[in-house]
């Protein structure tokens, strides 16, 4: 196949250098017949070379559907000598400067055809052209010569000119021999220099660990797999890019230190944290050309110290709460039954009166609180079942639609559900009871009005189910403790009800978290198992018993009543 191309090639190249000579040639003899005298037959001679041109027009034409590149070479070195002796006849026989053309064809024919054919070509060149001469001598056709040699003389042209075309083919074909060969080992050291090209490239795309490089001036010049899969980005937007443009946080300097933390942007709405470590590029005899990045995805290591923060803040407030909730109810329900009595009494006075209200109200707030805490840190039985979220979700939704026509709050809720049934092994209460809270937040977050837009789709094994609001939003250092109790920023809210959503979650083995910017609202992100993965995870844990979570001790024995249910429906 490789042969076949190269011959195409070569064929190629003779047509164009074959036309370049013919136009080269028809302009010198031109130019000398306008200058001197000539006993040259230019109407011949012209004739010829149109017809020369002809020729190879067809051979253009025939290599464009003929694939024989071998018979094809064949047949244009024949041409050429049988058209070479023709221009030699016309230009003057033995007096004729173009015998040069001869050894052109030889060399062509070295080239394209196999040695023993080189010799063949020198040997019928040699023979057309002392039959040229021959015929010219004995006046067998008409003679365009100028002089008219001795027999010996025209002996001594034609043997010295075989001796020329036998060494010419020799030499040509010795030439292409060893060209032949050196391309060919040419061919198989590029093969070898690509082969290992492209292993070292399926190396650095195969590695795990995202991998950047950079030029000296800092920008991208390849980008691994793994790092665009980590940034969400192709390789066509990263290249030519800073590398400090991609990243939130200094990078760290190779002189300097040698790894950092940084967080960077992934999508429009989701921010990850990385450790990038940096080297510099050294090559042999060349220097530094530039750096090495490599960039190890922190965000979901992160993700779970903050749960265990939050988890074991959440426990200590839990035994916190169960201590002192019961010691602090009690004189408080002393405290406001006595200002009850007093402010009863006909001889208070008004501003009397009003300090007593104050009173009466902070009571009842602190007695509030102390609920929360109760129910908070009280330990929280849970009936997993099989319920229909979208069900739960249009419920609550309801409830708040109404409520905001109510109280004219100017906020407008938009619902955008993927499925008409979303199935889960779930505490259908509880889980109202989390989508009542997230809504309450988001409600708060838009005091002046705005948009609160819930939808549910599938994503994986998972129902995801998202609240995104058009309200305030947060910085990162309150997105960060969002779910620890006592983190309300509201006005009166006692940042309860958030950190009962996210135990509720825990206890459904689901998940939860936020994204938000200041000024760009909040999205609260909701994350269940669906009912169909539930099945399969439970009988992959009866094939292979194992410790059952503490969180969800219910569910094996719900999920064979959800499924012995399912298999009576069906």
């Amino acid at each position: 196949m490789q042969s076949t191309f190269d011959e195409r090639n070569w064929l190629s190249w003779l047509v164009k250098v074959r036309i370049l000579i013919l136009t080269f040639l028809l302009g010198i003899q031109l130019t000398v017949t306008e200058l001197t005298p000539t006993h040259l037959p230019m109407h011949l001679f012209l004739g010829t070379m149109v017809l020369w041109y002809t020729i190879s027009v067809f051979h253009v034409i025939l290599m464009s559907f003929w694939r024989e590149h071998r018979l094809q070479a064949s047949l244009q070195v024949l041409t050429d000598l049988v058209m070479v002796s023709l221009v030699v006849h016309e230009t003057g026989g033995w007096d004729s400067s173009l015998n040069f053309l001869y050894p052109l064809v030889i060399i062509v024919a070295g080239i394209l055809l196999p040695r023993a054919w080189a010799l063949l070509v020198a040997a019928l060149a040699f023979i057309l052209y002392g039959t040229v001469l021959e015929l010219n001598y004995y006046g067998v056709v008409h003679s365009y010569c100028t002089t008219h040699p001795q027999l010996k003389a025209l002996q001594g042209i034609i043997f010295v000119n075989l001796f020329a075309f036998l060494a010419v083919a020799f030499l040509a074909g010795q030439l292409v021999s060893k060209l032949r060969q050196a391309r060919v080992q040419l061919r198989n050291t590029s093969g070898a220099l690509e082969d290992l090209q492209i292993l070292h490239e399926n190396i650095i795309q195969s590695v795990s660990s995202s991998l950047i490089t950079t030029g000296l001036d800092g920008r991208i010049t390849l980008v691994n797999s793994a790092a665009q899969k980590l940034l969400e980005r192709p390789a066509s937007q990263l290249l030519g890019q800073p590398v400090a443009s991609l990243f939130l946080d200094a990078l760290p300097n190779p002189e300097a230190q040698t790894h950092a933390e940084v967080r960077f942007d992934a999508g429009p709405s989701f921010r990850k944290t990385a450790r990038v470590r940096v080297a510099t590029l050294n090559v042999p005899d060349r220097g530094a050309l530039g750096y090495v990045y490599a960039v190890d995805d922190l965000t979901e290591i992160r993700r779970l110290e903050r749960e265990v923060r939050i988890q074991d803040r959440l426990a200590a407030v839990g035994r916190l709460a169960a201590a002192i909730a019961h010691e602090i109810r009690n004189p408080l329900t002393s405290i406001a039954g006595s200002v009850s009595m007093l402010s009863a009494s006909a001889e208070m006075s008004e501003e009397h009166r009003h300090l007593l209200d104050i009173v009466t109200r902070e009571s009842q707030r602190l007695n509030g609180i102390i609920t929360d805490f109760l129910a908070y840190s009280r330990v929280k039985q849970y009936r997993f079942e099989k319920a229909d979220l979208v069900r739960v979700l249009e419920d609550t939704l309801t409830l708040m639609r109404n409520r905001m026509t109510a109280e004219s709050t100017g906020i407008s809720i938009e619902s955008r559900f993927s499925a008409r049934e979303a199935w889960a092994l779930a505490d259908a209460d509880r889980i109202k009871q989390v989508f009542w809270n997230i809504g309450e937040n988001a409600v708060r977050a838009m005091p002046g009005g705005g948009t609160l837009r819930v939808n549910l789709e599938r994503s994986g094994d998972d129902w995801q189910i998202g609240f995104a609001d058009t309200g305030i939003g947060m910085t990162p250092q309150q997105s960060e403790k969002i779910f620890e109790p006592f983190q309300s920023t509201f006005e009166g809210g006692t940042g309860l009800g958030l950190a009962v959503v996210y135990q509720i979650m825990q206890a459904h083995e689901g998940k939860v978290w936020a994204r938000s910017k200041p000024g760009q609202g909040t999205t609260l992100i909701l994350k269940l198992r669906c009912l169909e993965a539930e099945r399969i995870e439970s009988s992959r844990q009866t094939l292979t018993p194992g410790p059952v979570p503490l969180a969800a001790e219910e569910k094996p024995a719900a999920l064979a009543a959800a499924a012995a249910e399912g298999s009576r429906r069906g």
